[in-house]
This record gives C-alpha cells, structure tokens and sequence, in this order.
C-alpha cells in the first residue's frame, strides 16, 4: 500500500470520529507495510483534551508493540498535527509523519510553527504533508458545515406546522455561490423562516428585487443576481416564498394567498429599510409583483420590469431540489390564479418608470 491508500485508512476513522460527533481527524500507524494501531479524535466522548488523533494512535501503537519508542513506524493523520501531537511524535521517535489537510490556525508542521524542524532537538522525524489534502480538508468543511446549519437552526427553530428542506439538498447547486439569509421574526411570518439572497452595496440607492412566481423559487434568477452583482451598483435581492425554495414550507395549503405573500414581502421590504425598489419578475406570471408594487409608496418604487425567465435544462433540475417529496409541495398546491383585476393591475405597473431604472444600469 501506498501513502493515499493509508490516508483513505485514516479518513475512515475521520468519517467514524464524525458519526460520534466529534470533530472529523483519523490516524493509523504503520511499520514495515503493516498496520499497527488506528486513533480517532474522541476529546468529546472522553472529556479529555488530550484526545487527539493522533495520541490515541500513538498509545494504541505503543501498546500493541510493547514500547513507548515508535522507531522505524510512519503515523498518518488527515489534518496537519497541533504542537501537542507533535511533540508526542517526536518523543515517540517517529521515523516518519504524513499528514493530508493543512491547519492554517494551530498547525504545528510548517503552518504556524515547524517543531519537527527545530534544529536544537534530538531527533529528526521526516514529514510530508499534502497527502489526498483535499478529501482531509471536504470531511472537515461538510462537519463544520452541519453544525453550522444546525446551530442556525437552532436559533431559528422550524414550527411543528411546517418542513425544512435539507440543506444538502442545494449544496451541489451549480452558479448559486451566493451566501444564504434567513428572517423569521416579521410578524407576518408567523415565525416561519424565509430565505433570502442579498448581494451588492447596502447603501446602495436602488436595490433590485426579483420576485418569482407559481413553481418557482430564488434559483430562476441566478444569472440575473451574477449580472447585476458584477456591476456593484445596485443592491440585488431575491427571496423564496414561504413554502418554496429553501425558505420554510408549511404543511397546509390554506396559507398560501397572493395577498399574505405580497404582505410578507413589503414587510421584509420595510425591515431592510431598501429605500427605492425596482421589483423584477417573471413576464409570464406577474400577480405577486403588482400586489406588492401597489403597497409601495410612489416615491419608493422604481418600477416592476417583467424579464423572461425560460428556464434551461439545468434550471428544470434545480426545479425539484426544495420539493423533495409530496409533504413539501403544499406552496405548489395552492398557488392561487391570477385574478382579472390582479392581472390588469400588473399590466399597468409592469412599466411604471422602467425605462429610468434600466437608466440605472447604462455604462
């Protein structure tokens, strides 16, 4: 076996300190071809801050060879070893240490110190780090990604009368880098939690708003919020509606009204104080813009300019991403109709002052 094929043994012990909940690290020793010893990270589980890794590993070894000096043994480890590791290392007489992912924060070979190449010590134990790096560093960032989804949702609990889609349901999304926002305490929402993506300058004069429509959600819009976001002028914002992307879907269809979407909308508009609003949306389904156009004042609304939105091949992927099975998909249920009167009220705003606000835009 090679140096990879012991790092994939070390990453399986980093995948079980995980599914213990411990922060991802796994190490295995090896001499002459063989494996010796494994270790995990187990601080947690034994409340003990020693419980690396790699010392785990280092006393499996010692134990199993019946010697505290590790002469002529490699230790793999999935992330660049701490001062404390490395010290034991060094005292274990390690002829050698492979690590994958760098530790930019308390790496202890090469990153914030180099013990191991401290000249004035009396042993020389060779490292290489490198090793399959990123698949070492991807089990840290998912870890570290749960857990700060769950804090989130802790500080946002989800009602009992409603879904949250999974969060890795939308990581794998292509062009959608943008950084997820979440509000839940507009008296509107009732405590339900909506989703939002705001880029841009927050001072900026105008702010773009792209609302979407029936089976839609935030994703319609992605090459619409690359565009904008590239020009740093105006402030670009699209939410998903309560029951629709990656916002919050409640269980019943009787909440979902064009009349409490627009008002969810203009208070969320009221809560980030967006001073003048050009509301975007897509030409084909045009009711929940004009609702909430006609809550604005005159003077705080630049217009609401209809775009076609015919979504390619990878945006009907995408499509079905928050709607993960039937229990999720009451919003696309109950999505109202137009109205006649609605319709011919977005007919009338679909043009008010949008050839100022594409002015906006202009090189």
């Amino acid at each position: 076996m090679n140096d990879e094929d012991w790092m994939q043994r070390a990453l399986d012990e980093a995948r079980a300190a995980a599914g213990a909940g411990e922060v991802p690290v796994g190490a295995v020793v090896v001499k002459d071809g063989a494996l010796i010893a494994s270790g995990r990270n187990t601080p947690i589980a034994q409340r003990d801050p020693s419980g690396h890794a790699e010392i785990n590993a280092l006393r499996a070894a010692a134990q199993a060879l019946g010697n505290y000096r590790l002469e002529d043994c490699t230790l793999y480890v999935t992330l660049e070893p701490c001062a404390m590791c490395a010290g034991a290392m060094l005292h274990a007489r390690l002829a050698r240490v492979v690590f994958g992912a760098p530790d930019p924060k308390t790496g202890a070979a090469g990153s914030v110190v180099d013990l191991f190449a401290q000249p004035r010590l009396n042993h020389r134990t060779k490292v290489q780090g490198g090793v399959c790096a990123a698949a070492c560093a991807d089990a840290l960032q998912q870890f570290f990604r749960v857990r700060r989804q769950e804090a989130r949702e802790q500080a946002q609990p989800l009602r009992d009368d409603a879904l949250r889609t999974p969060d890795a349901r939308f990581v794998d999304l292509p062009d959608w880098p943008w950084t997820a926002h979440y509000i839940s305490d507009l008296p509107g929402l009732t405590g339900w939690r909506m989703h939002y993506v705001d880029e841009g300058p927050r001072d900026a004069p105008l702010s773009v708003v792209g609302l979407h429509g029936a089976g839609q959600w935030g994703y319609l819009y992605r090459h619409l919020i690359a565009r904008l976001a590239a020009l740093d002028r105006p402030r670009v914002l699209v939410p998903d509606l309560i029951g629709f992307g990656r916002s919050d879907k409640p269980k019943r269809m009787s909440v979902h009204t064009l009349e409490w979407h627009a008002a969810a909308i203009r208070e969320w508009i009221d809560r980030l104080d967006l001073p003048r609003v050009l509301l975007v949306h897509d030409a084909d389904d045009s009711a929940l813009a004009a609702l909430v156009g006609s809550s604005l004042p005159v003077g705080r609304l630049a217009g609401c300019l209809p775009v076609q939105t015919h979504p390619d091949a990878l945006g009907k992927a995408a499509w079905s991403a928050p709607f993960v099975d039937a229990g999720y998909q009451a919003g696309l249920r109950a999505w109202p109709v137009e109205r006649a009167a609605v319709r011919d009220l977005a007919r009338a705003e679909a043009h008010r002052a949008a050839q100022a606000a594409m002015g906006y835009f202009a090189p």
